[in-house]
């Protein structure tokens, strides 16, 4: 059997970082079982579905790396779902209602006094064909409901292992508005019957869905995929994700330097028993890949694990792959800015700020006019090497009689405009003696 998965994005928002979360594990999962991949666009909601983050939703997972090997967009296929619609209806499974939405939420609350589940009591399959042309008469249009077996559906999860869902527990849903816009539920089943899809991995908020999903896809001849419903992410104190928050929108995060293999990293192994670990590729997270090590607890997703991991990312980043990208912020320096620099960035684009410190013009912080004159005196005429820097400060320290902190902090202040910052002994032959010898003279250069 080939593996074939699917994720099923709204284009109603942008996509966040539980929208990737579940499209890399889905992704994972293809790729390591030699399988297929496919992105379904979900757009059958036309009110709030808009071109502009259909576009968005590919952008990020391009950026991401998540190639898929099919693409399809629900409103395309319309035709396909109304044959089913209508085949569910000769069949009796699929019925028209005509309750407002005043009139059911009256009918719940009834039941709720009444400490009954608030379960619909398919009060339209009593209605006769003329009190329906009657109701229509007056301006009703109907939704239309699918009627549950109302069994026990049990079934081996993936990542939660035996579930069961007693639909008799749960009201028939409505698989079709007033309007006649599908919802989410029939056009999904039928997508996943004909593209093949083997497995729906997803998030555990869709458990309940699960039993009247299989009891579709029965209804109408088809063989239901396994399932594999993940922890949901949290923040690091626990609270829920929204996929509105901005700050956790994947184009959010790419503006902000972070880079993919950071967030991929992260997001394929929190909830996991894995260690989580920079990646230089995807190819390496497929290789460790088990949905055996998925956990069942919530996985917690702290941005500033993801800032520390980009660091830790960029460290180990050889600046052939970064070559392209510091040229385009405006950052040509060479293989020994890189190396002296990438320990002191948590993104990319800190980088700049280093390149402004050794090529730009720096206001230099001169806090003792004496000590930072002696030092100028003392400067090497070069060319400088990674030595200058320990011979000059020693040579500095003897004169001043300063060492340590005393020696180093008024040093670098002057050099750098920063109080911290990488090394000194790598920064100062890319400042160089003559911009090093203006800012010890108080100039900025």
């Amino acid at each position: 059997m080939t593996v074939v998965v699917r994720i099923a994005p709204s284009p109603t928002g942008k996509l966040h970082v539980g929208n990737v979360r579940t499209s890399l594990v889905n992704w994972l999962f293809a790729r390591k079982a030699g399988g297929k991949f496919i992105l379904r666009l979900d757009d059958t909601d036309t009110e709030r579905s808009t071109e502009e983050f259909a576009r968005g939703i590919e952008t990020d997972l391009a950026w991401l790396g998540l190639t898929h090997d099919f693409f399809a967009k629900q409103s395309d296929r319309t035709a396909v779902y109304d044959a089913a619609a209508e085949k569910l209806k000769q069949m009796g499974r699929l019925y028209a209602c005509y309750e407002t939405a005043e009139e059911l939420d009256r009918k719940r609350k009834r039941q709720q006094a009444a400490h009954k589940p608030p379960i619909y009591d398919r009060a339209a399959l009593n209605l006769t064909p003329a009190e329906k042309a009657d109701l229509e008469a007056k301006g009703r249009r109907p939704h239309w409901r699918f009627k549950l077996d109302g069994k026990r559906v049990e079934w081996n999860d993936l990542v939660r292992g035996p579930q069961q869902i007693d639909t008799a527990s749960q009201s028939d849903p409505v698989l079709i508005r007033e309007d006649g816009r599908y919802l989410y539920t029939l056009p999904s089943v039928i997508d996943d019957t004909d593209f093949g899809v083997t497995h729906i991995i997803r998030g555990e908020d869709h458990v309940t869905n699960t039993g009247t999903q299989i009891e579709l896809f029965e209804a109408l001849g088809a063989k239901a995929p396994a399932f594999a419903h993940l922890a949901l992410l949290v923040g690091a104190g626990g609270e829920g994700l929204s996929k509105r928050t901005g700050s956790l929108s994947i184009e959010e995060l790419r503006n902000d330097g972070i880079e993919a293999m950071a967030l991929n990293s992260l997001l394929a192994k929190i909830g996991t028993s894995d260690p989580v670990v920079p990646r230089a590729t995807l190819t390496d997270l497929v290789a460790d890949f088990d949905m055996g090590h998925m956990s069942r607890a919530p996985a917690h997703f702290d941005p500033a694990e993801l800032r520390a991991l980009n660091h830790k990312l960029l460290h180990g980043t050889p600046f052939e792959q970064v070559q392209k990208r510091l040229i385009e912020l405006g950052v040509p320096g060479g293989v020994a800015f890189w190396e002296a620099v990438r320990d002191n960035i948590q993104v990319l684009n800190d980088a700049k700020v280093w390149w402004d410190v050794v090529a730009g013009s720096v206001a230099p912080v001169i806090e003792d006019q004496d000590f930072a004159a002696q030092a100028r005196a003392l400067l090497p005429t070069g060319p400088y090497t990674e030595e200058t820097w320990h011979e000059w400060s020693a040579a500095v320290s003897r004169k001043a009689g300063v060492k340590g902190k005393a020696l180093y902090k008024p040093l670098r202040l002057a050099l750098t405009g920063h109080d911290h910052g990488p090394e000194m002994r790598k920064l100062l032959p890319l400042i160089g003696p003559e911009r090093a010898a203006r800012r010890l003279s108080g100039q900025a250069a």
